[in-house]
């Protein structure tokens, strides 16, 4: 457990709330919250805590501090901006984070830190979720690259391919035993790797519009698997 001086230097940089006794401090970029770019704290005017780094409380006063919105998540999670991503590091990430920025733990905090700590919260599960789903990653990374793939858009798809999506819905419609549904779920989870194997090496090679092919056909899969867990919902 943190304690002693260290505790006290950690609630000195504000990487540690006051009242947060014994909960872990995030050790990424401890050391960047000296900055030029600090905007002053909402609650004492002091110059506050960088727009990039993890120091989430200002540094005189602990007072939390509203999200920086301009951040993307794979900088805010910690990850590097790639299609690859470690799901054990973001999810460890996650906790962090949870841990430093939960409602719960602002109770008893003014109003207006109960308000920064919920808006950060939906921010850091917003993140969470999105780097955490191979598709949803793929969409946003894309996007951060200044390419979307509107909802309801064909792009062109090629006729074998639609055929194989058909062929598979129907599958999926006349399947009456739990055998046969097995076997359509394992038919797409082995496409969808095939494909997410895919748009990783076309984000490796900056290749936007052959990851944005690959990660529309992804989410033709997608929603299959949708119409699986429906189908699986007793009526």
């Amino acid at each position: 457990m943190w304690g002693g001086r260290t505790g006290a230097l950690l609630r000195v940089w504000g990487l540690w709330p006051a009242g947060a006794r014994g909960r872990r401090p995030l050790g990424c970029n401890a050391a960047s919250l000296a900055g030029n770019n600090s905007p002053q704290c909402w609650n004492c005017g002091g110059p506050g805590v960088p727009k990039r780094g993890d120091g989430f409380f200002c540094p005189q006063c602990r007072a939390l501090q509203p999200p920086d919105l301009t951040r993307d998540y794979f900088s805010l999670m910690d990850c590097n901006r790639a299609f690859g991503v470690d799901t054990a590091k973001l999810q460890n990430r996650y906790q962090q984070l949870q841990r430093l920025v939960h409602p719960d733990f602002f109770s008893q905090r003014s109003q207006t830190e109960k308000d920064f700590s919920e808006k950060h919260a939906t921010l850091v599960n917003d993140a969470y979720k999105t780097l955490l789903a191979p598709l949803s990653r793929g969409l946003y990374l894309l996007k951060l690259h200044g390419v979307e793939i509107p909802e309801g858009t064909d792009y062109a798809m090629d006729q074998q391919f639609l055929m194989e999506i058909m062929e598979i819905n129907e599958k999926l419609a006349e399947a009456q035993s739990e055998a046969a549904m097995k076997e359509i779920e394992s038919i797409v989870r082995a496409k969808q790797k095939e494909l997410s194997d895919n748009v990783s090496k076309a984000f490796e090679q900056d290749d936007f519009e052959k990851a944005k092919e690959i990660l529309t056909k992804m989410r033709y899969f997608s929603n299959v698997e949708e119409k699986i867990k429906l189908k699986k919902i007793p009526l």
